[in-house]
Formats: C-alpha cells, structure tokens, sequence
C-alpha cells in the first residue's frame, strides 16, 4: 500500500511536467514554472551515434561579470554507467529516485550537466555495435562535438566558465576530454572557457591503484600476509604487462586480482572495505564464468546503496528510468532502453581500460588548467592512499 502511494504520488508530479522536444534532438525545454528548469536532447556526434544530455540552470545562478557563474559536467564511471541516471538522482542532482528535493544538491552553487557518455551509455544510443567507441579519445571526439553543438549556439552558456568533474572511470574520459575541448577552442571552433577538472576516485592510472589495494586491506585486518602476498603478485605482472602495452591481458589480470581480494578477504566490499560484499546473489561459479560484468556491477550496486536510509518506497533506479523518467523526458526513442547497451560500452573500451592517463593531467598542468584530484575515505579498489602513490610530475 505504502509502495503504491508512492508510485501515485510520482505520476500526479510528473503530471505537471510538460516538455516540448523535436525528433532531431537539441533544446527540449520543460514547461516553464517546473521545479527543475532544466532542458534534455540528443545530439547525433556521428551518423548513428546519438548522445544525450541534460542540463539544470541553477535558481541560484547570479549574473555577475567579475565572477562568472560555473557549469559542471558531470562524468560517470564505469564505463558505462550513466550520469543522467546515477550521477543525477542518485548522487549530486536536485532530485532523487523519488523526486525528492536533495538538500546537498551541487545546483546551489553551479548548473549542471550531465551526459550519457560515451554513445551506448544511459538513454545514449548507437545504431550499430560498430559505431561503439573503443578509445577514450574517441569518447572526448564524441562530447567535444556534443559540447560544439550546445556552447556555439548559446551565448548564455558561453559566459560560464566550464567545470569537467568525473567519478571513477570517467577521469580518463575527463582529461581526454579536456585536451580535445583546449584544441577545439584554440582552433576557435568551440566557444566555451574551461574553468578546470576534478577527478574523484579517479582510474587515471590503474597500476598505482593495484598496488595500493594490498597494503590497506592488510592495515584493517581484510587480507592476512598470504592474501597480501597474492595481491602483490599479480599487481607486479600489472605492472609488466601495461609497461609492455599487452593492456588486454592486464585486463584479464585486474580481474583475477578482485577475485584473489575477494576470496582472502571474506568477500570485501570494494566501496566500502569495513563491510562484505551482498555478492548481489552471485556465486563464485557464475563470477569465474563472467567476472567482467561482476565487476562492473559492483559500481552500480555501490551507488544505489548510497540511497537515503529513509528512503520508503525502495525505488529501483532502472525502473524510475525506464518508466517514470522516460515518460517525463518524451523523446527517447522506442526501441532504446535506459542502460540497454551499457555492458557493450564497457566490452568495447575493454582495450582501453587499462591504459594510463598520467601522460594527459601532466599536459593538462602544463597548459594551465587547474586539475583536482581527490579521494574518499572507504573505497578499497580507489583508496586514498592512491594519492600518496601517484604525484603528477608538474607542480
């Protein structure tokens, strides 16, 4: 009965929610007086390949020329996880999984974008596996055109100075990115400013990260000296194989090192190592069989955990997607499905995963952009000791 209510409750407020939206994507303005004021589209990066996005103008936004308003765009991991689905209800939007308003809201201090990326990804979507990216220069090709496309036609947008701020995964689409965007806008064919990038529990480079999963697990009692002893091991062939470029067999080593962790750690939760894993009803067997996808779940259970305690209804985020959101948005295309391509976007970046992207913040630092990095405090496969292993080579 409660469950009902609060499904009645969502539809009577979406039911004041009026968009108007072409078939071609661009501007999809909701109604005017609705309480995010925000505007969606799909832009088509390349022929088949159509990527969307999602923007919140701030309530709070002040139009002040000496000090210019931000725009954050916001970067999830994964990859293949969606930031207009997880980083928007579930993590720093105005709105959560039950539309309501969330107090700690980034939107009081910048607006917000949040985008698809890369094409495949969220409501994102490609005609054809083929036209998958498999780099991530290609997925900053595809948002630098995305960017193109929403800056160079709006001189609004254009006097906000622009914050790339990525989760995970998307610190490596982040500072390609940021690369693509500063070449764009020297060839003067982007208009935007770029105020700076912050990488949160970043995967920048992944051989840093695997050495530094071992000895705080050990610290807390998770791993015992063999376990220790193991996860080293494999982190040291890690570190052999991405010097060597074999970045598909470090892959496949990455995985055997979670699965090493999990077996001599009494299944730790990777996001929060002070408890175990709910092993999301996944047995060992079904883990050797198809430990990629276990993998990557784990990022997505991680941060539907994150939802409020309080949270009555239980509200399951593909569902509010699929159903309460798609309904509000009006021009998602039948035949797409929110998250339906996901575990193609990371099989296709699969050669890439591995790869380094120390090389590009050094760049980054080089030309002047401000870049943050920043770790939490709980995380065993992203763990804050990564910043005392990792030193950008520019000051």
């Amino acid at each position: 009965m409660e469950k009902h209510s609060v499904i009645l409750l969502l539809l009577c407020l979406l039911s004041v929610l009026v968009s108007l939206s072409s078939s071609n994507g661009g501007f999809a303005m909701a109604a005017t007086g609705t309480q995010d004021g925000s505007q969606w589209g799909y832009v088509e990066v390349r022929p088949k390949a159509h990527m969307f996005w999602w923007l919140y103008r701030s309530p709070n936004r002040v139009e002040d020329p000496s000090k210019p308003w931000p725009i954050i765009l916001w970067l999830q991991g994964g990859p293949g996880s969606s930031g207009v689905g997880i980083g928007n209800f579930e993590e720093i939007g105005p709105l959560d999984t039950e539309l309501k308003t969330r107090n700690s809201t980034w939107l009081r201090k910048a607006d917000l974008l949040f985008v698809d990326n890369p094409v495949g990804t969220g409501f994102s979507y490609v005609g054809d596996e083929k036209d998958l990216v498999e780099t991530d220069e290609a997925a900053a090709t595809d948002l630098t055109t995305l960017l193109k496309e929403l800056f160079n036609k709006n001189e609004s947008l254009q006097k906000s100075p622009l914050y790339i701020v990525a989760e995970s995964y998307g610190g490596k689409y982040a500072v390609t990115l940021g690369l693509s965007v500063l070449k764009a806008i020297q060839a003067n064919e982007l208009k935007l400013k770029l105020g700076g990038i912050a990488l949160g529990n970043t995967w920048i480079s992944p051989e840093d990260f695997v050495f530094s999963w071992g000895p705080p697990l050990k610290d807390v009692s998770r791993l015992d000296n063999k376990g220790l002893d193991q996860s080293n091991s494999i982190a040291k062939q890690i570190k052999q194989q991405i010097k060597d470029g074999n970045f598909v067999n470090a892959k496949k080593s990455w995985l055997e090192l979670e699965n090493v962790i999990t077996e001599n750690s009494n299944s730790v939760d990777f996001y929060k190592f002070l408890l175990d894993s709910e092993g999301n009803g996944v047995s060992m067997s079904a883990m050797e069989s198809s430990r990629q996808v276990v993998s990557m779940k784990r990022y997505s259970t991680y941060l539907q955990s994150m939802k409020s305690s309080s949270s009555r209804g239980g509200v399951d985020l593909n569902s509010f997607m699929n159903r309460v959101i798609r309904k509000k948005l009006e021009i998602i295309p039948d035949n797409v499905k929110w998250g339906g391509q996901e575990e193609l976007v990371s099989s296709a970046l699969g050669g890439d995963f591995m790869k380094p992207r120390v090389n590009e913040v050094d760049e980054l630092l080089a030309k002047g952009v401000n870049v943050t990095i920043y770790n939490g405090q709980v995380r065993a496969n992203h763990p804050n000791s990564f910043n005392d292993l990792y030193r950008p080579t520019q000051n």
